[in-house]
């Protein structure tokens, strides 16, 4: 009973106050308007249920007034109250979407008995918007779970296909390395730099290769394989792999490290590419004649990384989203909406966190935080908890 929000709307103050008195006794308190302007501004106050208005008022109509509540509150229900010559106006009110009508002089029980089947409709109404919604989040689920299924499929076959033709550039580039190697060809005009170009053949085969047991992995869900890492040296890296694209755009890539060495506990792989895929992320956000920001700081047992841009930033209501597969802001071909989502899952997977935040016109920041040391279960994760989260909102973009 005490759920109920009611609101009584009469302009006879005995009556109104004497139905209010009448109802209190039964459980149901209430709220009091003399006029329609009272009773909608009321409404703009404050949440109510039911509305228990009179069709004869002075001024604004009960029906006028029963329009504006149809009208704006379409969860409050609406029992109008007619005298015995005006019954026409009590069907004109259920058509404009009244619950019901009851003649004067009323009975309370009847009336009681209105307002509870009233606010039982209004509940009956909640649940059904509630299964609805449900349905809705669980078909959604299922269709990411399907595409996510085909994508394991797809990723399995394309990892598959891409290793047979890397083995053989790893094959040629060892033979050739072997050939350069010889005395006959030690003398040949640019050597050195065909060794080099070697080099960096069989790094990026490497490197190809990972990414591709990457795919298996993401798969098959594998344990990350675990050692000590610089991360001075692993953004260096990162950085460099982007700094060619950075240059043609103007953007400038600022560092707030300590000269210190940062190492952790980590898979240097995977961690490459969560940075690899927020800087690129963070340059298409700039777009061009922009800065990103990288810093690493001590927290505790824990490590953090955050890399900030001075793009448009992310809207609120894309703030939940932006990790969930599948969702991009990008232009259909621009982007799979699997990076962040992707990302997320690696660095859970390595006992740490990611938080964004950002504003409008402020650009973003996206804070990766790791432990110094291996985790051996989510009970021991230390880089976990809502304090770190508030703590990094505050001291970069809100």
């Amino acid at each position: 009973m005490k759920t109920i929000r009611l609101l009584l709307v009469d302009d006879e103050d005995h009556f109104r106050q004497t139905l209010a008195k009448r109802l209190a006794k039964r459980g149901l308190a209430s709220d009091q308007a003399a006029d329609g302007n009272e009773c909608l501004s009321i409404l703009d106050k404050k949440a109510i249920d039911v509305v228990v208005l009179d069709v004869k008022m002075p001024g604004m109509s009960g029906i006028e007034v029963l329009q504006n509540i149809t009208a704006k509150y379409p969860r409050t229900e609406v029992i109008l109250l007619t005298g015995q010559a005006n019954a026409l106006e009590g069907v004109e009110g259920i058509k404009s979407g009244a619950f019901d009508y009851l003649m004067k002089p009323i009975e309370l029980e009847h009336l009681f008995n209105k307002i509870l089947q009233a606010y039982e409709k209004i509940l009956t109404s909640d649940a059904e918007q509630q299964e609805v919604e449900y349905r809705k989040q669980m078909e959604q689920q299922i269709m990411v779970c399907e595409r996510l299924a085909s994508l394991g499929t797809l990723a399995a076959g394309v990892a598959h296909e891409i290793n047979n033709p890397l083995a053989i550039i790893k094959e040629s580039a060892g033979w050739m390395r072997q050939l350069f190697a010889k005395d006959e060809l030690k003398d040949i005009p640019r050597h050195d730099d065909f060794v080099k170009a070697l080099d960096k053949v069989e790094k990026s085969v490497e490197r190809a290769s990972r990414i591709t047991h990457q795919l298996l992995g993401f798969v098959g869900k594998s344990e990350s394989s675990l050692s000590e890492v610089n991360l001075t040296e692993l953004i260096e890296e990162a950085i460099q792999l982007i700094s060619h694209e950075a240059q043609n755009r103007d953007i400038r890539v600022l560092r707030q490290m300590e000269p210190s060495a940062y190492t952790i506990w980590s898979d240097p792989y995977q961690l490459r590419q969560v940075l690899l895929n927020l800087l690129t992320n963070a340059m298409h956000a700039v777009n061009s004649d922009g800065t990103i920001t990288i810093a690493i700081e001590d927290v505790g047992d824990c490590r953090t990384i955050t890399i900030s841009d001075t793009g448009p930033g992310i809207p609120r209501e894309n703030l939940d989203k932006i990790f969930e597969p599948f969702f991009s802001t990008k232009s259909p071909g621009q982007g799979t909406g699997l990076g962040l989502f992707v990302s997320r899952g690696i660095v859970e997977k390595l006992g740490g966190t990611i938080e964004v935040a950002s504003k409008i016109g402020q650009g973003a920041s996206f804070s990766i935080r790791l432990p110094k040391q291996p985790q051996n279960t989510d009970d021991d994760n230390v880089c976990r908890g809502e304090n770190w989260v508030e703590r990094i909102k505050s001291r970069f973009i809100e």
